[in-house]
C-alpha cells in the first residue's frame, strides 16, 4: 500500500530537486516503512510505503525494470497472482519473491493498455514506458484507491492524495462552483455525479474501471472495464447455486487475506459483514491465525429510541456470529469520548473535501485508530454487500411478479412471508402494489411524504443549472421517489459516481492508520457472478435476500442467517452523544450565518429557521431529521472554506 505522486513536464524542462522534496514533504504526516523516488531528467515518480503484504516487505517504489524499460510506481494488491503467473508463464519457483507492481509491468509487457481488464485487485498505478514515451496508468474498477491528476499543457501531476500536487509551483486552490453545487444540492451521501472532478476546480481524478495515457503532451482518458449483464448462469438447483456462490465468495475472501500482520474486520449483527467474517475466521484459522473483529456499540446510558425493526445496539447479535464461527478476538467500541461534532475538523484534514457521513464519522475513525494499534494490517467489511451477496428485496420482487400477473406465484411467496416477518398479507400487498404501480404511489405519497429539503443558495443553483444536471442523471432531489431495487442495484454498477466515495474514505484513512481496508463483496468476480444469478435465487419462499442466507446454512447462526424481523442501526446516539457541547455547536451554527463565502453556497433563511428550531430541542430523534443534517452538513461546509483559506 503506498502513497504515490508524479510530475511529467512535456516541453523537456528538468525536474528540479527542491520541488520533488516539497511533494514528498507534504506525505510525511503519514506512516511509513519505505520513501523512495526516482527521476529521469524530466520525469518524477516517488513513493511513501506501507508494507502490508509479505511480497511487498523491502520493495523498491518505484521500480525500474532496465530489461523492459519501464518504470512504476503503484498502489496495489492484486488478488488473482496465481492467475496472473499462469497466464504469464511465470515458473512457480519465481514466483514467490514477485511483487504486485513487478507482475503489473510483466501484464503490461503482454497486454499493453488492456493489462487493467486482467487484474483483480485494489490498485491504481502509473508506469512510465521509456520505449514509448509515455505514461500509462489506471484505477480499479470500483476505484478502491484514489487518483488524482493535474494537466496546464505543459506539466502532468499525479498524486494519491490531493495536497501534494499544491506544493508543485503554479497549482492554486480555486474551488469547483459545479462540484459544490452538486454537493448540497444531492440529498445522500453522494457528493457529485462527476466521476472526474474534484472539490477544486483544477485538480481531477481518473474514474473507476478507466485507463490514463499521458503522450506528446496530450491525455487520454478511456473506460477498460464494464459489467456483461447479458451472462446468465443456468445451474440445475439451489444446491448448485449456493456452492457455486460459496466458492466464489470464499476466494474472493482468502485472497484478501494475504499479509504479514494481523488481520482484522469490521463486524455488525447483520449478514454481510458476518458472512465475511464467518469465511474469514475459518480460512484464518487454517494458517493457525486469528480474525479480530472491531464493532460499533451506542455509549452506556443510550436509550434505544428507533422503531421496534431496528437496532441501535447490536452486540447481542455481534457476540451470536462471534461464538458461533469462533476463532476470533471480538472487540465492542462506543468511543464515548467522541460524537459527529468533536471530529469534524480532522475529517477533513484527512479526507481534503467536505463530507456527509458525520452520524457514522465517530466510529469509523475509531474503529481504524484501534485496529492499526492492535497491529492489523488488512480491515475486512462487507459494504457493497447490499447490492452483490445479500441482494433480495422481497417487495420489489413481489410486485414485478404482480406486474406480471404471476399470482400463483405471488401468492405463495406472500404467504410465506407473511409468516417469516409476523405482518398481515393485507398490510404487505399494499407495499407490493406500491412497487408494482410506482406511478399511482407517487401521486398518493406526494401530499404526505416530505421531500429533502433545498437548502442550497436559489442564485447560486441558478447560476450552476445543478438542478437541471441533477435530473438529467435521473438523480431524485427530493429524497422521496419509490425507486425500483433493481433500478438501483443497476445504477451501482453502471454509474460509475457510485463508486467514488468510498474509495476516498478508504484510501485516505488506510493511509493514515497504516492499514489496507479491503471488501470481499466488492470484488469483480463476486459482482459478476452476483449479477449473473436468476432473480428468483435472491428471493425465494418466503425468503429476502434468499442466497446468502441459504449458502450460510452452517456457518452463521439461525438467528442471524434467517432474522427478517430487524435490522441494525449505527449512529443512531449521535445527538445524544452531543448534547455536552450543544451550546458551542449551536454557537457555530450563528457564526456561519455572518459568513458571506458560506451565505453565497446556501440559503441562509433557511438554516436560521432550523437553527432556531433546534436551539434548545436535542432529542436524540433529531440525528436522522433532515433539519439537523443540513445544518451538519453546512457546518461541515463551513469549516472547510475556513481550512482553505487559512482562516
Amino acid at each position: 500500500m503506498s502513497a504515490i505522486v508524479g510530475v511529467y513536464h512535456f516541453d523537456g524542462e528538468p525536474i528540479r530537486i527542491e520541488e520533488c522534496k516539497n511533494v514528498m514533504k507534504t506525505m510525511q504526516k503519514f506512516p511509513a516503512d519505505d520513501v523512495q523516488t526516482w527521476t529521469n531528467r524530466n520525469l518524477f515518480l516517488g513513493c511513501h510505503a506501507q508494507w502490508i503484504t509479505p511480497e511487498s516487505v523491502g520493495e523498491v517504489l518505484p521500480y525500474y525494470d532496465y530489461e523492459l524499460k519501464m518504470a512504476i510506481t503503484a498502489d496495489v494488491i492484486i488478488d488473482n497472482r496465481v492467475e496472473l503467473f499462469d497466464r504469464l508463464q511465470v515458473g512457480k519457483f519465481l514466483r514467490k519473491d514477485i511483487t504486485d507492481s513487478k507482475l503489473i509491468l510483466l501484464a503490461y509487457e503482454k497486454w499493453g493498455e488492456e493489462a487493467p481488464k486482467y487484474l483483480v485487485g485494489d490498485f491504481a498505478f502509473m508506469i512510465w514506458d521509456e520505449k514509448r514515451q509515455l505514461l500509462f496508468g489506471a484505477r480499479d474498477f470500483s476505484g478502491t484507491r484514489t487518483l488524482y491528476y493535474y494537466n496546464d499543457g505543459s506539466k502532468f501531476a499525479f498524486s494519491t492524495i490531493i495536497e501534494p500536487l499544491f506544493s508543485i509551483s503554479n497549482i492554486s486552490k480555486k474551488l469547483n462552483d459545479q462540484w459544490l453545487a452538486e454537493f448540497i444540492a444531492i440529498p445522500v451521501t453522494t457528493d457529485s455525479i462527476s466521476t472526474e472532478t474534484t472539490v477544486y476546480n483544477n485538480i481531477k481524478q481518473l474514474p473507476p474501471s478507466h485507463t490514463i495515457k499521458v503522450e506528446n503532451g496530450r491525455i487520454y482518458i478511456r473506460q477498460y472495464s464494464k459489467f456483461d449483464y447479458s451472462v446468465k448462469l443456468k445451474l440445475k438447483s439451489n444446491g448448485e447455486y449456493e456452492e457455486a456462490f460459496k466458492e466464489v465468495f470464499n476466494t474472493a475472501v482468502v485472497d484478501r487475506l494475504r499479509t504479514h500482520r494481523s488481520v482484522g474486520a469490521h463486524l455488525s449483527g447483520g449478514l454481510d459483514s458476518g458472512s465475511v467474517v464467518s469465511f474469514a475466521a475459518k480460512a484464518l484459522k487454517e494458517k493457525k491465525k486469528r480474525l479480530h473483529t472491531f464493532s460499533y456499540v451506542p455509549v452506556d446510558d443510550f436509550v434505544d429510541w428507533t422503531h421496534r425493526y431496528r437496532v441501535a445496539n447490536e452486540r447481542p447479535l455481534i457476540e451470536s456470529t462471534v461464538n458461533f464461527v469462533g476463532n476470533i478476538n471480538d472487540k465492542y467500541l462506543s468511543f464515548s469520548d467522541t460524537n459527529p461534532y468533536s471530529e469534524i475538523d480532522d475529517w477533513l484534514e484527512t479526507l481534503e473535501m467536505p463530507y456527509k457521513f458525520f452520524e457514522n464519522s465517530f466510529w469509523l475513525k475509531g474503529i481504524y485508530e484501534q485496529a492499526s494499534s492492535q497491529g492489523v494490517g488488512l480491515l475486512l467489511n462487507g459494504q457493497r454487500g447490499n447490492w452483490t451477496i445479500s441482494f433480495g428485496p422481497a417487495l420489489d420482487y413481489y410486485g414485478r411478479l404482480l406486474r406480471q400477473f404471476k399470482l400463483s406465484s405471488l401468492y405463495k411467496e406472500v404467504n410465506l412471508y407473511s409468516k417469516n416477518i409476523g405482518v398481515k398479507k393485507s398490510r404487505i400487498m399494499k407495499f407490493v402494489s406500491r412497487k408494482a404501480f410506482p406511478e399511482i404511489a407517487r401521486l398518493s405519497n406526494s401530499k404526505n411524504q416530505e421531500s429533502f429539503p433545498i437548502w442550497i443558495n436559489p442564485e447560486f443553483a441558478s447560476r450552476t443549472k445543478v438542478f437541471e444536471k441533477l435530473e438529467e442523471q435521473e438523480i431524485d432531489i427530493s429524497g422521496t421517489n419509490m425507486t425500483d431495487a433493481y433500478h438501483i442495484k443497476d445504477n451501482q454498477f453502471k454509474q460509475l459516481h457510485f463508486w467514488g466515495l468510498n474509495g476516498t474514505i478508504g484510501t485516505k484513512l488506510s493511509l493514515r492508520h497504516s492499514l489496507w481496508e479491503r471488501d470481499p463483496t466488492n470484488d469483480i468476480r463476486v459482482v459478476q457472478f452476483c449479477l449473473s444469478v436468476p432473480d428468483e435465487q435472491f428471493v425465494q419462499s418466503g425468503l429476502d435476500r434468499a442466497l446468502v442466507r441459504r449458502a450460510t446454512n452452517g456457518l452463521l447462526p439461525d438467528d442471524i442467517r434467517l432474522n427478517q424481523k430487524s435490522r441494525g442501526v449505527q449512529g443512531a446516539d449521535g445527538v445524544y452523544r452531543m448534547i455536552g457541547s450543544w451550546k458551542v455547536f449551536i454557537d457555530e451554527l450563528y457564526n456561519l450565518l455572518k459568513d458571506p463565502k458560506l451565505s453565497s453556497f446556501v440559503n441562509n433563511e433557511l438554516l436560521a429557521k432550523y437553527i432556531k428550531r433546534i436551539e434548545t430541542d436535542y432529542t436524540p430523534r433529531l440525528i436522522f431529521e433532515f433539519e439537523f443534517r443540513i445544518l451538519m452538513r453546512s457546518l461541515i461546509l463551513y469549516r472547510f472554506l475556513n481550512k482553505i483559506e487559512g482562516r
